[in-house]
């Protein structure tokens, strides 16, 4: 079964500030699955969860986040 998140909560179980993870979708390397039309919400899910794991996976590797971006969206750096 599936896991949706608000931004609160997967900041939470990452471990990641929500200002961090704003960032991460300013930039466009973090993606939402949807928004609640009544509270304009923004949802997460466990795949948003990988992701953040694989982002913080290529900051060890000291890749920057435009190199960290292009990799996530299979694009060469």
């Amino acid at each position: 079964m599936r896991s949706i998140y608000l931004i609160k909560d997967l900041a939470k179980v990452s471990g990641c500030s929500t200002h961090k993870l704003k960032f991460y979708l300013r930039l466009g390397i973090l993606k939402e699955i949807g928004r609640s039309p009544e509270t304009n919400f923004r949802y997460f899910d466990d795949s948003s969860y990988a992701r953040l794991k694989r982002i913080r996976e290529l900051q060890e590797k000291k890749l920057s986040l435009k190199e960290i971006h292009q990799k996530l969206e299979g694009k060469n750096a």
